[in-house]
């Protein structure tokens, strides 16, 4: 049975939702943090803050002592090089051997859904092939593990369409996506924790309302009150462009690729049956910030 949970990436955009929604379901938690003065700002204080980083194995293993399991909320920052190190492949590694030593029963792991995009259309992104080795790494550990490939969140629409008072898109929106807010996803990962034992699962992560891009900005700036929002939208080739010349513009020209033209499909059936249906919409997201 998992009481004890230690997250690594709790300060994050989508860690931060997650990591409070363990606490609030009874689960002893801890925070792996680089700088806990300022986890401290942005955790609830009942989540014991031990420092640490990824990319030190002692440091995991010290932080995984007592630990039942471990939730990871990695990312590739859009700086990123591809010959850096990077939490989801050196780090893994080092979570894995850590795990091992410290017989962590469950690792839970934020994956994605857009990244199955990989291989079609003629595209192909160190990015996503770094993402697939994670999973490949993790289901070979021979450590029980849930694997979550959650669609588009909404919280992208405020941290990564919005750019001060324009909510920037580009190129075409083929496909809708089925966005969920970190909100529900939360509680689906606490609800995961509560009811697996040693077996390995994977779930997709969708929400109840389907949108391409284009019609959740609009909706978006429709019901979001802080400020009025004006939208831009720029041709993707001139993204892609740019991208040739920078780290992070080539991250989003590739990013905003995938999912202008990944066909999701609707797949959540057993996640809603199994940790419960999301209860979000983009509207209610908007009003609230």
């Amino acid at each position: 049975m998992v009481k004890n949970i230690l997250v690594i990436g709790a300060t994050g955009m989508l860690g931060k939702p997650v990591t409070k929604e363990l606490a609030n379901s009874g689960f002893t938690v801890s925070a792996l943090v680089r700088n806990p003065e300022k986890a401290k700002k942005e955790l609830p204080a009942n989540i014991k803050l031990i420092k640490g980083d990824i990319s030190s194995e002692k440091d995991l293993v010290n932080a995984m002592q007592g630990q039942d399991a471990v939730y990871l909320s990695l990312s590739i920052k859009q700086n990123e090089k591809k010959s850096a190190f990077h939490s989801e492949q050196e780090g893994m590694q080092n979570v894995i051997k850590a795990a091992k030593q410290q017989n962590i029963k469950r690792i839970g792991y934020l994956s994605s859904l857009v990244m199955f995009y990989q291989g079609m259309n003629g595209f192909n992104w160190w990015v996503f092939e770094l993402k697939h080795n994670a999973v490949k790494m993790l289901k070979e550990s021979g450590i029980p593990s849930t694997i979550f490939y959650p669609s588009n969140f909404m919280e992208s629409l405020a941290g990564m369409y919005k750019q001060g008072k324009m909510l920037m898109l580009a190129g075409k929106s083929s496909y809708p996506m089925y966005f969920i807010s970190a909100f529900d996803y939360g509680k689906q990962v606490a609800k995961s924790f509560s009811i697996l034992s040693d077996e390995n699962k994977e779930y997709v992560v969708q929400g109840t309302e389907a949108f391409n891009a284009d019609d959740a900005v609009k909706l978006f700036k429709s019901h979001y009150k802080k400020e009025k929002l004006f939208i831009s939208k720029a041709p993707l080739g001139m993204i892609k462009f740019f991208g040739m010349f920078t780290t992070k513009m080539n991250y989003g020209a590739h990013i905003l690729d995938a999912l202008n033209n990944y066909p999701e499909k609707f797949e959540a059936e057993t996640t809603w049956k199994e940790l419960g249906k999301p209860q979000m919409t983009i509207k209610k997201y908007s009003e609230e910030l």
